[in-house]
C-alpha cells in the first residue's frame, strides 16, 4: 500500500509555545476527513540515544466519546513525577493504548527507520481497539508499511511491520495534540523505567540520569569501559555527533 498523504482539510500549522494547551482539534479533523471513529496517536522516544531501545507509544481515542484532557503535555515538558501520575489517567482516558520497543541490536540490524516501524507495530499490537487512522508526531511517516518486495513474498516467517491505515504527520504534535501527548507520556515513562533498571546492572554509564543519551560523561564512560550489550554498536559512541546504520529520519531525537 502506498504511503498515505496527510488529509487536505487538517488544521493548518500554527506557531506553538511550551505553555500552549493541547487540544483535540487535529484528532477531530482527522476523524472527519476519513469518517473514522477510532483515532490513534503515536510518538517515540529514544531515537537519539546511544544505548537502550527505541520506544513507541500509542493512544487510541473514541472520537464520539472522548473528553477534553488539556492537562496532557509533551512528556519532555513535564516533571518525572507528573508524567508517572498521568500514566494511569491516560490509560483510563484512551480506549486503547500500547508501548512497543526495538532493542539496540535491532536498531543496529535494521537501521533507525525500520526499528521505529517495528517498535510502532509492537505498540499497536497491544491496543485493545485498533486505530482506523493515525496521527504521527513529526514530519516523516516511518509507520506506514512499505510496499512488499519479492523477499517479503517468499519469506513466510518475516515479521510484518507497519500499518495499512491512513497516517498523518503533525510537526510538534506532542505539543498540540492531546492524544499524541498522551502517547509521548506512556512511551517516555516506560523507557525511562527500562533505563533506570539497566543502570543497576551497568552503573558506570549513568543511565539512571542520562537515560542512554549522549552526554559527555556517558561518552567518557564508553571510552573508559567500552560499550556494553545495550549500546548501539553501529553508532559513533565516543565522539560528538553520531550516525546510525540504515535509513535516517528527519526529526530531532527525543
Amino acid at each position: 500500500m502506498s504511503q498515505m498523504r496527510p488529509a487536505t482539510n487538517m488544521p493548518s500549522a500554527r506557531r506553538t509555545t511550551k505553555n500552549q494547551p493541547t487540544t483535540l482539534e487535529h484528532e477531530r479533523a482527522l476523524a472527519a476527513a476519513y469518517q473514522a471513529r477510532f483515532i490513534g496517536a503515536v510518538d517515540e522516544v529514544g531515537r537519539g540515544a546511544l544505548a537502550g531501545p527505541i520506544t513507541v507509544g500509542i493512544t487510541v481515542i473514541d472520537i464520539h466519546e472522548v473528553r477534553e484532557f488539556p492537562e496532557l503535555r509533551d512528556s519532555k515538558l513535564l516533571r518525572p513525577e507528573t508524567r508517572e501520575e498521568l500514566v494511569p489517567q491516560v490509560r483510563d482516558w484512551a480506549v486503547g493504548y500500547g508501548v512497543g520497543h526495538a532493542s539496540a541490536d535491532e536498531i543496529d540490524d535494521l537501521g533507525v527507520t525500520k526499528a521505529l516501524r517495528l517498535a510502532g507495530t509492537r505498540a499497536i499490537e497491544h491496543c485493545a481497539i485498533a486505530p482506523e487512522a493515525i496521527l504521527l508526531d513529526g514530519s516523516y511517516d516511518w509507520l506506514t508499511a512499505p510496499e512488499p518486495d519479492l523477499f517479503d513474498v517468499l519469506a513466510d516467517d518475516r515479521e510484518p511491520v507497519g500499518v495499512h491505515v491512513p497516517v498523518t504527520t503533525i510537526i510538534k504534535g506532542d505539543m498540540t495534540c492531546q492524544a499524541i501527548a498522551g502517547a509521548s507520556i506512556l512511551a517516555k515513562v516506560e523507557r525511562d523505567g527500562i533505563m533506570s533498571e539497566l543502570a543497576k546492572k551497568h552503573p558506570d554509564f549513568g543511565w539512571d540520569i542520562n537515560k542512554g543519551y549522549a552526554t559527555n560523561t556517558h561518552r567518557a564512560a564508553i571510552d573508559t569501559f567500552g560499550p556494553c550489550d545495550y549500546h548501539r554498536k553501529s553508532w559513533n559512541l565516543t565522539s560528538p555527533g553520531h550516525t546510525a546504520q540504515g535509513e535516517g529520519t528527519t526529526k530531532e531525537a527525543k
